[in-house]
């Protein structure tokens, strides 16, 4: 990257919701939290890129990975998935019925 100043617009809602942040003692600063966005987005440029290389290294060696290959991976994930939410609201206590 060169030297140069580089100018950046925050939007007002943003801005916002790092004033919230800072009154709320959840970072010290502005720059804290904007420099915690800023670090938490290249972490995640860098996962995709190197995804992306993954990827690109598997198809070279195996060839493209196809449309049906990718369905019935979906659906062993969803097959093997855990559900890890809450078992959502108790059941009403049933109520016996009156004779």
């Amino acid at each position: 990257m060169s030297k140069e100043r580089l100018n950046v617009t925050v939007d007002p809602q943003l801005v916002e919701a790092a004033g919230e942040a800072v009154a709320e003692g959840r970072v010290d600063s502005l720059s804290a939290w904007v420099n915690l966005a800023l670090t938490e987005r290249a972490a995640k440029d860098r996962r995709l890129r190197a995804l992306a290389d993954a990827v690109t290294a598997y198809e070279i060696e195996f060839g493209p990975i196809t449309a049906d290959e990718i369905a019935a991976q979906e659906r062993a994930d969803r097959a093997a998935a855990r559900v890890v939410r809450g078992a959502g609201r108790p059941a009403a206590p049933r109520r016996r019925k009156s004779r």
